[in-house]
């Protein structure tokens, strides 16, 4: 028997996603794709019997909206919602706006991989001349931060998101799961595969080949020492779940017309 569940997810499509643009820092709400599949996800979630007692998001529109979406579908609008920065994507640095299939037709497959992927390569960082520079850096919600403005990263690895993200982690989120409630994270295709490596403990070689599909909740059961019972489950058909983390993969390919 588990001793603590608590349920992951990626937020629903955003509207670069659907452009297959790197999104990361900047500030997107779903798509009507990406509506629905918050939507879905709550209902999926309602029909499994899940009662939620905390929710935790990043402070980007499209984790928000997510959890709202789902909580709604699941006729739990009143559980409370913690939001942190430390749950935002990946910051992509001056890969932030391009487009993913491009730059592999530019850059090659392998080296779109490696950006998106790898544990420990870092992009070229963003600077004051980029065009979503001031967008970012200039927005309200990051002057309410544990974090001053100026020490907000500039690109970050996938080591540097567990970094940020396992102080929030070890003294946020597992005191409550601790005490009794059951949590769900509304987060992003990196900030969950950090988490997912640290939970279960998923070697920097093998992190590479994880990948997160949108608006597709994931079921983690731990025992008391918060080590994982089994490998995390994708709840939900799973031949559409194969197919989203498919779509996902084949974000960062040429085209096949481009080829």
């Amino acid at each position: 028997m588990a001793k603590y569940r608590l349920v992951l997810l990626r937020h629903g499509e955003g509207a670069w996603t659907k452009e297959n643009r790197f999104c990361s820092w900047v500030d997107q709400k779903l798509s009507s794709d990406g509506i629905k599949e918050a939507q879905n996800c709550g209902k999926h979630l309602k029909a499994l019997g899940f009662q939620f007692d905390l929710v935790f998001t990043s402070v980007l529109s499209r984790s928000i909206q997510t959890a709202w979406l789902i909580l709604e579908e699941m006729g739990q609008e009143w559980v409370p919602i913690q939001s942190s920065w430390r749950l935002n994507e990946r910051h992509y640095g001056a890969l932030i706006g391009l487009n993913r299939a491009e730059m592999a037709l530019n850059h090659g497959e392998e080296q779109v991989k490696i950006w998106r992927r790898s544990y420990d390569v870092t992009p070229p960082p963003i600077s004051e001349s980029h065009p979503y520079y001031a967008e970012i850096y200039n927005d309200r919600r990051y002057k309410c931060g544990d974090v001053s403005p100026e020490s907000l990263p500039k690109a970050e690895s996938l080591k540097d998101v567990l970094d940020r993200l396992l102080p929030y982690w070890n003294e946020k989120i597992v005191p409550e799961l601790k005490s009794g409630k059951m949590i769900l994270i509304s987060a992003h295709g990196n900030s969950s595969r950090a988490l997912l490596k640290h939970v279960e403990g998923i070697s920097d070689e093998d992190i590479i080949n994880v990948t997160v599909p949108t608006g597709v909740p994931i079921l983690l059961e731990l025992d008391e020492n918060l080590h994982p019972l089994g490998p995390h489950q994708f709840l939900g058909d799973q031949e559409a779940i194969q197919a989203a983390i498919k779509k996902v993969e084949d974000q960062g390919k040429v085209k096949s017309a481009e080829k």
